[in-house]
């Protein structure tokens, strides 16, 4: 007890500032938990939360006994580890490749055209795929199909050029943010580490494999971890407003999301929502945890040798 007020008279003015984030966190995190009973209820707004009968399980069986249950995880899982994976490189590719422009006003502009996606709502990037893509007026279909000889494609009733849409999509608007992550620890690198390099002879490359790379590894591994909490909260927007809530799309663009959104809103099950999501966090601390401990145990035996 000693030792704690010793602490707390010594670091004061750090518990002071760090206060208001422990109230918001509380008031938006933990107190807003006792609505996990939901998931667990029959509710009806009728009754409320604790006058709603329990159910059991029943509301997470949707997750498991319905024909779309494992298309929408498959969905889910692939597109978010296509993601993670293809973001990082992609990101961390970026990110170096913009280390090594000399002029200050090149490297600028292009931070500045390379953000600008992250920051354009997805309600916009919507209409902006269906520029591109409409059958009719897409620039895709007028202009590059026209130029090439090549056929109209249909492509919000054609499912199969769909995974890769959104692949592109999603890089394309998350690039911009991970690069400056990157990209910024990169700025941190010491100096002297490249320097050193260059006295034994390294070459370019061989100094961003031996020294860049390496001392990206805790930024990558933080900036992944986060990620693979969020794998079964895919991008909401993305799935739902890019592909235009398609039908004959539902089988390669339907995730959890918006499963649960269509579930919601068609059948006005709140039950079955909040079992979704609670089913989510739980999958999603499972993920980190393992991915965590992995990390420490790959961390443990490299430091032995």
């Amino acid at each position: 007890m000693k030792k704690f007020k010793k602490t707390l008279k010594h670091f004061w003015p750090m518990y002071l500032m760090f206060l208001p984030g422990v109230v918001y966190l509380f008031i938006n995190s933990y107190i807003p938990m006792f609505g996990i009973q939901i998931a667990f209820r029959k509710y009806n707004a009728r009754d409320g939360v604790y006058g709603s009968p329990w159910c059991g399980l029943k509301n997470f069986e949707f997750l498991t006994k319905t024909k779309d249950a494992w298309i929408m995880i498959r969905n889910t899982v692939c597109y978010n580890l296509v993601f993670i994976i293809l973001g990082t490189v992609l990101a961390v590719t970026t990110a170096i490749i913009l280390n090594e422009i000399r002029s200050k006003f090149a490297k600028q502009a292009y931070q500045t055209i390379i953000l600008i996606p992250f920051l354009i709502s997805m309600v916009i990037v919507s209409y902006l795929a269906y520029a591109f893509l409409s059958t009719s007026d897409g620039f895709i279909n007028n202009t590059l199909a026209k130029l090439f000889g090549i056929n109209a494609i249909d492509w919000y009733n054609t499912p199969k050029y769909w995974p890769f849409i959104l692949v592109i999509i999603n890089v394309w608007k998350g690039l911009g943010y991970n690069m400056i992550l990157y990209y910024a620890t990169i700025c941190g690198i010491d100096s002297t580490l490249y320097e050193a390099a260059v006295v034994d002879g390294a070459t370019r490359w061989q100094k961003v494999v031996h020294v860049t790379l390496p001392s990206l590894r805790p930024t990558i591994i933080i900036l992944t971890l986060m990620a693979l909490g969020g794998i079964f909260r895919s991008d909401f927007g993305l799935f739902y407003q890019v592909p235009m809530n398609s039908g004959p799309l539902i089988n390669v663009t339907q995730t959890i999301d918006t499963y649960v959104y269509r579930g919601l809103i068609q059948n006005n099950n709140v039950g079955m929502s909040s079992a979704a999501g609670l089913y989510q966090s739980v999958v999603g601390f499972v993920l980190v945890s393992v991915a965590n401990g992995i990390v420490r145990k790959i961390d443990n035996e490299s430091s032995l040798f």
